[in-house]
């Protein structure tokens, strides 16, 4: 009884709404509002401001939704190695990853699938600081995100590969026949960038703006669509991670150029929640892609094995 009030007490919490909360949890509205009051008499504390809608949590409320979302997951990571132990994996696994590593977030995928093929895996697009929110409060099992740069608190790192960074602009230009452009020259073309809140573009700022010159892009997103749509369009060029060349491909009407002066890179992998144990979903991910080497899987990938 009390998991199931914990679940109704989170689930407030995240909906903000009475009515909205019982609908996810499939109870009536008397039936949530009673269950939170019998856990608040059974905790010896007020957790919702009292009111005749939602306003918020108590000082007290806040911190037991914190020990609740902790509690709610231990519960379900129970649940999950008990049933793997009669009958293997079975489940999703929730990843958060960044834009910037969505092209290669099947290399991650893939091992854990095969191992596990009675799992699932839900992928969701997220900034370096939703996943951190994401992590605390028990969202999602892990993140793909640079490890390096802005690192996350509270968390442990499983490196995976570096990121390295092309130039992508169309045939025909002033640039054909080259292989290779410095960050001052990229600076200032045309360009197509993601926006500032996304960490990816303040790497791309921090480069260039250690050559001396600004970056001022014409187009500005927060999705590689947007770069790939104006890529394709012809108008533009872009900064990208090198491993969007595994999802370019070939493609005959783009150029795609190493940025050199400096060559940079970032090292990309997984996050996981700094505690013990981890989930079970968590422990196989990372039994899953220890020992793959990720270089070589995307450089064969990319067609740049040597």
């Amino acid at each position: 009884m009390m998991i199931r009030h914990l679940s109704y007490f989170v689930a407030l919490a995240r909906e903000r709404h009475f009515a909205r909360a019982a609908a996810v949890c499939n109870v009536t509205q008397p039936t949530l509002t009673v269950a939170i009051q019998k856990l608040e008499a059974d905790l010896e504390a007020r957790l919702v401001v009292r009111s005749h809608r939602y306003v918020g949590l108590t000082h007290e409320g806040e911190h037991v939704l914190a020990w609740a979302q902790q509690i709610l997951a231990d519960y379900d990571s129970l649940r999950v190695d008990l049933g793997g132990l009669k009958k293997g994996l079975e489940g999703t696994l929730r990843l958060g990853v960044i834009p910037a590593a969505m092209a290669s977030v099947a290399f991650v995928t893939e091992p854990f699938c095969s191992a596990h093929p009675a799992a699932k895996v839900s992928v969701q697009s997220m900034n370096s600081r939703d996943i951190q929110r994401g992590l605390n409060a028990f969202e999602i099992d892990a993140g793909l995100t640079y490890l390096d740069n802005e690192p996350l608190e509270h968390a442990r790192t499983v490196p995976l590969y570096l990121e390295r960074y092309i130039f992508v602009t169309r045939r025909g230009g002033r640039h054909e026949g080259r292989s290779t452009i410095t960050w001052k020259e990229a600076a200032g073309e045309r360009l197509c960038l993601l926006s500032e809140d996304m960490q990816n573009r303040r790497i791309i700022n921090k480069i260039v703006e250690s050559t001396g010159v600004p970056i001022d892009p014409t187009i500005t997103g927060n999705s590689f669509l947007n770069i790939l749509s104006h890529l394709r369009q012809g108008g533009w060029s872009s900064i990208v991670p090198h491993i969007f060349s595994f999802i370019i491909g070939d493609t005959p009407d783009l150029l795609k150029l190493d940025l050199v002066e400096p060559v940079h890179s970032q090292a990309i992998g997984l996050v996981l929640s700094d505690r013990d144990p981890l989930s079970p979903m968590t422990s196989a991910l990372v039994a899953a892609v220890t020992g793959v080497d990720f270089e070589r899987e995307l450089a064969r990938a990319m067609g740049r094995e040597t």
